[in-house]
C-alpha cells in the first residue's frame, strides 16, 4: 500500500443533472452543510495486482470552494432509500459501521479511521469486474433534521475520469489546457451515514450505479439493510404499479399503443390504492389487474426487475400513506402522439368520457373528439 500527499487536484467538481431517486428524503436538510475533513485514496483491484493508495494527511477544502464542493458531494443522496447497518450475529462486528461510530465518537485520528475504511474497500474488491477507483471521505457537519442539527459520513467512489477543458490567465495572457476529474454527476457508488440511531446500525443513504450487478458494495462492504416503513412501500409499490401500467409492456394499452388506455388504468390503481388504507397483493390482482393470467405475470416480471435493480424484495402488505400517493399521482398521464403533427398531453384529472375516437370515411383518416365544459385555459 502506498500513500497520497494531498492530493485534492486529483478531483475536478462540476454541476449538472442529478441521480434518479428511488425515494424523496424531505426531511433531512443539506442547505447548510459543510463538508470539513476529506481523506482520500486510490482503490485498486487485487486480483488485478492493483495497489492501494492512500492519503498521507487530511485534506481540508479552501473556505473559498467549501460551499460548493459541499452541495456537490451532497447532491446525489437528496433523494435516496434509507438503510441501516446490520449483521447477522452482532452489529459490533460489522467494520464499516465500528469506523464510523468511531470516527463520530473522535475515537482515534479521522486520517488513521479513514484509511482503514479504504483499506476494508480494497478488501473487498476482490471479484474480476470490481473495478478501481478514486475513494473520498468526507466529514461533514450541520445537516438538518427533524431533531436538529447532526454530522455525517460521505464515502464516495468514482470509476470513471472524465476530460475536460480549463481556461486560465497566465503571465497575462489566457490558455487552454486539458484535464482529467469525476463528474459529480457520474459518480458510481457513495454512501452517507448520519449519526443517528447509533444503536441500531445509524440512518445510511446509499446509491450504486451498477445495481444488482455489483452487490459488494451494499452487502460486502457496507453491510446495510433496507429501511422499510409504510411510506417507503406505498411510494414504491403504487409508483411500480402506474409505471406498469403506463408502459408498453402492459396489456392495457390496445395494440396500437392508446394511451387514454394506459392513463385510465393508472387511474384505477390509483383508485384502489385511495380507498384503502391497508395493501395487500393478492387484492391488487384481482381488482387492479382483472385476476388477468397473462397481466398478471407481466406485472410479476417487472415487479421482479425493479427488486433486482433496488436489491431488495417489496412487502406484499403494508398500510398506504396517502401523503406518498399524492406524490405518485403526479406521475399519471401521458402524450398522445399524431402522425399530424399534433400531440394531446393527459393529465392526472383525464377522464376516458372527454375523448371519442372515429373515423372518417371521406378523408380516409381517423379523428378524435375532444369535449370540455368550459373554454381552453
Amino acid at each position: 500500500m502506498s500513500t497520497l500527499g494531498t492530493p485534492c487536484h486529483l478531483f475536478a467538481w462540476w454541476s449538472g443533472a442529478g441521480f434518479l431517486p428511488s425515494r424523496v428524503t424531505s426531511r433531512i436538510g443539506f442547505s447548510k452543510a459543510t463538508a470539513d475533513e476529506v481523506v482520500l485514496a486510490r482503490v485498486g483491484n487485487p486480483l488485478h495486482d492493483e495497489p492501494l493508495e492512500t492519503s498521507r494527511e487530511i485534506c481540508r477544502i479552501v473556505e473559498a470552494d467549501r460551499d460548493l464542493f459541499s452541495q456537490l458531494i451532497l447532491k446525489p443522496f437528496r433523494s435516496q432509500a434509507r438503510y441501516r447497518f446490520a449483521h447477522h450475529s452482532s452489529l459490533d462486528k460489522n467494520e464499516t459501521y465500528t469506523c464510523a461510530r468511531a470516527i463520530f465518537a473522535g475515537q482515534g485520528s479521522f486520517l488513521e479511521k479513514g484509511c482503514e475504511i479504504a483499506r476494508r474497500l480494497y478488501a473487498k474488491s476482490n471479484h474480476p469486474q470490481i473495478k478501481s477507483g478514486d475513494l473520498c471521505i468526507v466529514r461533514v457537519s450541520n445537516l438538518t433534521l427533524e431533531s436538529g442539527p447532526t454530522e455525517a459520513l460521505c464515502i464516495l467512489k468514482s470509476e470513471t475520469v472524465d476530460p475536460f477543458l480549463s481556461i486560465s490567465s497566465h503571465q497575462g495572457d489566457l490558455r487552454i489546457t486539458t484535464e482529467h476529474g469525476i463528474n459529480p454527476d457520474r459518480i458510481d457508488k457513495g454512501c452517507l451515514i448520519l449519526n443517528v440511531h447509533e444503536d441500531s446500525g445509524y440512518q445510511v443513504l446509499t446509491f450504486d450505479r451498477a445495481g444488482a450487478h455489483a452487490r459488494f458494495w451494499l452487502r460486502d462492504f457496507l453491510g446495510v439493510r433496507l429501511l422499510t416503513d409504510d411510506s417507503l412501500l406505498t411510494n414504491q409499490v403504487a409508483g411500480l404499479a402506474v409505471s406498469f401500467l403506463q408502459s408498453d409492456e402492459s396489456p392495457a394499452a390496445r395494440e396500437d399503443g392508446d394511451v387514454s388506455g394506459q392513463t385510465m388504468a393508472a387511474k384505477r390503481a390509483m383508485s384502489f390504492f385511495e380507498n384503502r388504507n391497508h395493501f395487500s397483493m393478492q387484492e391488487f390482482e384481482e381488482e387492479v389487474l382483472r385476476r388477468d393470467p397473462a397481466m398478471v405475470a407481466k406485472f410479476k416480471k417487472y415487479k421482479a426487475r425493479f427488486e433486482e435493480a433496488q436489491g431488495h424484495p417489496l412487502a406484499d402488505d403494508f398500510g398506504i400513506t396517502s401523503k406518498e400517493l399524492n406524490r405518485v399521482k403526479k406521475k399519471v398521464g401521458g402524450v398522445m402522439k399524431f402522425d399530424t403533427g399534433v400531440e394531446v398531453r393527459l393529465l392526472p384529472e383525464f377522464q376516458e368520457t372527454a375523448l371519442e375516437r372515429g373515423y372518417d370515411e371521406t378523408r380516409g383518416m381517423g379523428y378524435l373528439k375532444i369535449f370540455f365544459n368550459s373554454k381552453e385555459s
